[in-house]
This record gives structure tokens, C-alpha cells and sequence, in this order.
């Protein structure tokens, strides 16, 4: 109770200097740039894991079976460079990040930036590519510099926008008003338990106007087959969903997690080696193994006859996906300059 009388001013001030901000742009007081390239934004307005990366990842999917060729243009979060970078066969998550690092391994073929100025890293992607008809921007609704062409916001099923308060009382970091600039909106992490009533309250509690699509997105983990029992350990911002998909194969799996976009250190490798030494494997995030593998733990886990495994996942869709497909291929089809 304490917390939240403290919490509540300053999630007030909070809320009034971000909608100061939007103020200063809506007036035109502060500038908003045209990318003059299709432009895809994936994005939440709530800090934390609300499934961005996965959705990414579908998008330029879906790009690529379609014979378009995209980019990917993300922050390049806790990178220890700066300014605008391309991934290359060198990249490790100190010079573009952990996800922009896992988008780099899943499309070696796709180009891949990391820029903090969205306008700036956009720019300089149509310098540098000859052949670019959009760019998937990961994690830019808050980025107003630049003009988005197609906005999805993700939100998660256990904790939708419309029930979340603004940091630091809750997780928002933008108003929920936001929300109505969205194209697309994406409930993630859905249960498999879900029912076409649930999605129904859903749909009737966040009232979204017409011109927005609604769609119901769950997490689908890729099978596994090793014998024994994990060590279950992440830097991810919401491990449980992770723990209670392996606690279904493996019931005396346990979790060791990690602050999002943990860097690990040598003291925390030697908490996880200590760990280990009671399970016969260890299962990670496919975030957090691209950070796991510049340090010590691989070799470490290989002398105890142990293995450092990442469990891939990737959206699926509880609703049909043609629709969200249509509008995405739609909108690209008409705003791609020949």
C-alpha cells in the first residue's frame, strides 16, 4: 500500500510528461520524418516481454515467401557500441545486441541494423541496399521522429493494456490512448486452454474502433528430445511461460533466471555451473544464447558431459492468420515504389 501511495504521483508526472511529448508533436513542434519506404512497426507500449521478437520473425517470414525483400531495424538494446551498424559474420551481442544477434542467426540472409535514431538508421538503410521494399522496425511506437506506415502493438493476454497503469506504478511507458494509432492489435501468449468466448471478452473489453484487426497469438515451442532433466535459465523479462511449457515434459525441470537482457557474468557463470552440477542439462531462450555464447559456460557444461540447448519458439495463431497476412502483404503491395 506504502508503494503504491509513493507510486501513484509519480506515475502521474510521468503521464503528463508523456503526453507533453505527444502534445509537441501532434502541434508540429516537434518534427515527424517520412521514411519514403514501406515501413512495418512492431511494438507494445508496456516495458517488458510482450513477444516482439517472435512477431518479427513472422513478419520477414512472411516477406520473404512473398518475394519482397525487407530489413530489420531494431535499438540494438544493452550493445556496448553506438550509433548505426549492419550485422555482419562478426557481430556479437556486445556490438548489435541479443535480439538484433538472434534475428542475425535466423535470417543471415535478411539486412540487420541497430540504430538508437529510428529516422537516422531507416536513412541509411536505403543508402546502403539496392534492393530494400520495407523495413520491419522492432520496437518503435514510441519512436514519433519517424512516420510508421503500418503499426501492430502487441499486448500480452495476461495483462492487457487496458488493465496495466503507467510506470512506475504499473508497466506503461506510454498512454493507452496509444493504442488507437495501432493498425493491427496482436493479444500474445495466449493459452492453448483459450476459447472463442474468451476472445470474445477480450474483444468486447478493449472496444477497438473499426479500423483496427484483432488477433490472438500464442507462443509454439519447438519439440524436445533430450533425456533428462533441464536447468531452466533465462534473462527474459517473463521466464514462467518458458518454465510451465517444459514442466510439462520435464515435471522436476527448475528455473535459475536472470533480469531481461541479463549480461552474464564470470560470477554468474560459475553460479550456473555450480547449479548445473545437479541436472543433466541446461535449457535456454534463444535471446539469452546469443549472450551465453561469448562466455566461459559452453566449454564448462562440455567438461561435465553437459549441453547448453536454446529452445526455439514462434507465434501461432489461436484465430486465422489471413487476415493479419492480407493487410501486411496489402499494405506493402501498394506503398512499394517500383
Amino acid at each position: 500500500m506504502l508503494k503504491n501511495i509513493v507510486h501513484i504521483p509519480l506515475s502521474w508526472l510521468y503521464a503528463t510528461g508523456v503526453a507533453i511529448r505527444h502534445l509537441l508533436y501532434d502541434q508540429h513542434l516537434l518534427i515527424t520524418h517520412d521514411a519514403n519506404v514501406p515501413t512495418i512497426c512492431v511494438g507494445n507500449i508496456a516495458v517488458g516481454g510482450t513477444g516482439k521478437t517472435p512477431m518479427v520473425a513472422y513478419i520477414v517470414q512472411l516477406l520473404l515467401n512473398n518475394g519482397y525483400h525487407p530489413a530489420i531495424l531494431s535499438r540494438g538494446y544493452k550493445r556496448k557500441t553506438h550509433g548505426f551498424l549492419m550485422a555482419d559474420p562478426l557481430s556479437t551481442t556486445d556490438t548489435i545486441g541479443d535480439e538484433a544477434m538472434q534475428m542475425h542467426r535466423a535470417f543471415p540472409d535478411v539486412p540487420i541494423a541497430v540504430c538508437e535514431n529510428r529516422v537516422r538508421g531507416v536513412r541509411q538503410l536505403k543508402r546502403q541496399l539496392n534492393e530494400l521494399d520495407v523495413v520491419v522496425l522492432d520496437d518503435a511506437m514510441q519512436h514519433r521522429a519517424i512516420q510508421c506506415g503500418l503499426t501492430v502493438l502487441l499486448t500480452p493476454y495476461d495483462k492487457l493494456y487496458i488493465d496495466d497503469h503507467m510506470l512506475p506504478l504499473g508497466t506503461l511507458r506510454d498512454l493507452p490512448s496509444r493504442a488507437l494509432k495501432a493498425d493491427a492489435v496482436i493479444v500474445t501468449k495466449c493459452p492453448d486452454s483459450i476459447r472463442p468466448i474468451d476472445m470474445r471478452v477480450v474483444d468486447n473489453r478493449l472496444h477497438l474502433p473499426t479500423y483496427q484487426q484483432l488477433h490472438f497469438t500464442g507462443i509454439e515451442y519447438a519439440p524436445l528430445e533430450q533425456e533428462g532433466t533441464p536447468l531452466v535459465l533465462t534473462g527474459i523479462a517473463h521466464p514462467e511461460y518458458m518454465l510451465e511449457h517444459v514442466q510439462q515434459q520435464y515435471p522436476k525441470a527448475e528455473l535459475m533466471a536472470y533480469p531481461d537482457h541479463h549480461p552474464y557474468s564470470p560470477a554468474d557463470i560459475e553460479a550456473i555451473i555450480e547449479r548445473a552440477q545437479h541436472f543433466d542439462f541446461v535449457l535456454t531462450t534463444e535471446k539469452d544464447i546469443q549472450r551465453l555464447r561469448t562466455t566461459a559456460l559452453v566449454e564448462r557444461l562440455r567438461a561435465q558431459n553437459k549441453r547448453l540447448i536454446a529452445l526455439p519458439i514462434r507465434v501461432k495463431f489461436c484465430t486465422p492468420n489471413a487476415p493479419f497476412d492480407k493487410q501486411i502483404l496489402t499494405y506493402v503491395r501498394e506503398n512499394t515504389r517500383k
